[in-house]
């Protein structure tokens, strides 16, 4: 089967999300930036890709526009590869403001609430390791242009349009040089803000971007790994929380996937471990979020039970074999592993041992089907050889693929 007719059932679903969206036209345009005005409203588009490297498209996913606000999760990104986690968040707070983006609001230490607010992203950009101005672009450019498998263009007439517009953002860096937070110079901050904002991308960039955090920092098209996965970690947890301003209870409750949005009209949404979405469609609302991008990633989150808070389907069982032969209870195990899973697997083998009320068997698990362990499943698992030892058990461990952590599996327990 070619690679096309494989994937049509998922652009076919993207296609019939836009069309159910397409009635959205509340919301305007962002005109504080000149250029920005320019955008054609009817613009929308949509691109989803997997960690596996597979991509799903609809609409206008190949229009460029200029990242905006959704460079501000992948500059911090950056910066907290640069610096680590507690230095960045010396300067720049962790909670959401409940403030418009561009808020003139510091704590009492004088640091911005979070890095997705302009303060905090002015601030998170300045952190960025460089001797000037121009050698912390050219990290953040390639830093970002890593994220999207590709090098990204500066769109140099709204980066004109951004620096003759942005008294706001050159305020609110005084602000915070006063309070002590800023130590860079204020146009050499500004005028990287300025230009990491214009760089180019398209939803497809943007979905690619994502799906770089939902893969614990590596690129899934390029295989490159971007930035460590705590890192990509930290950062999907500040989007979770701040990334869409103050839409963002609404947004946990209605969507609740980490997402940013920018106004240029792009939302970048991630799916941790499975995918990333880009979104694009300049009409804003009030909270300065794309209005359809906010209908169509509500519709998708609801229709396929995206939202991360959702219970997922009970688990079958991950034991597909358990059975005596004399006194040997053999438990064939197969699957990811969690919590649950071993949970499942100590309950199931508790009951059988105790039913047979053999004290002095021996218990072998055969791992040979098993795909991944988690940490909590490893633990666990460790706990129940302990116990069942401990319990005058004889206990071996089939381990072919080398998944149990060491004292657990092979070399101790046979």
């Amino acid at each position: 089967m070619e690679q096309t007719e494989r994937i049509e059932p998922v652009n076919r679903i993207l296609d019939a999300l836009l069309r159910l969206s397409a009635p959205v036209t509340t919301g305007r345009i962002a005109d504080y930036i000149p250029e920005l005005a320019k955008a054609d409203p009817d613009a929308f588009g949509i691109a989803v890709v997997s960690v596996l490297g597979h991509a799903y498209e609809a609409g206008d996913s190949r229009k460029e526009f200029t990242l905006q606000s959704i460079s501000k999760p992948f500059v911090y990104a950056l910066a907290i590869s640069d610096l680590g986690l507690d230095a960045v968040h010396e300067r720049v707070g962790f909670e959401p403001s409940g403030e418009p983006f561009n808020a003139f609001s510091l704590d009492d230490q004088g640091r911005p609430a979070n890095p997705m607010v302009n303060a905090g992203a002015l601030l998170t950009s300045s952190l960025i390791s460089g001797q000037s101005s121009s050698e912390r672009f050219a990290r953040i450019h390639a830093s970002l242009s890593g994220f999207a498998g590709r090098v990204l263009d500066v769109d140099q007439k709204v980066f004109e349009s951004e620096r003759e517009s942005g008294d706001r953002n050159r305020a609110l860096a005084y602000l915070m040089k006063a309070s002590g937070s800023l130590t860079r110079e204020v146009l050499d901050v500004t005028e990287v803000y300025f230009r990491q904002c214009s760089l180019l991308v398209t939803t497809y960039d943007i979905a690619v971007m994502s799906a770089t955090l939902a893969n614990d920092g590596i690129n899934p098209m390029t295989g490159v790994q971007i930035v460590d996965s705590a890192v990509a970690r930290h950062t999907l947890a500040v989007m979770g929380s701040c990334g869409m301003y103050d839409y963002a209870g609404q947004w946990a409750v209605r969507v609740g996937m980490p997402a940013k949005s920018g106004v240029s009209g792009g939302i970048s949404a991630v799916k941790p471990g499975q995918f990333g979405i880009g979104v694009f469609s300049p009409r804003l609302d009030d909270a300065g979020n794309s209005s359809r991008g906010v209908a169509v990633l509500t519709l998708l989150s609801e229709g396929y039970g995206l939202n991360l808070l959702q219970h997922p389907p009970r688990p079958a069982s991950p034991i597909h074999l358990l059975k005596w032969d004399a006194d040997v209870l053999s438990a064939g195990i197969r699957g990811d592993l969690d919590f649950v899973d071993l949970e499942l697997i100590v309950h199931e083998v508790a009951e059988e041992l105790a039913t047979k009320k053999k004290s002095d068997a021996e218990v072998r698990f055969d791992l040979t089907h098993v795909t991944s362990i988690g940490e909590a499943a490893n633990m666990m698992l460790e706990q129940l050889v302990t116990r069942l030892k401990e319990s005058g058990f004889r206990v071996s461990i089939e381990d072919p693929s080398m998944l149990v952590k060491v004292g657990v599996g092979q070399g101790g327990l046979a």
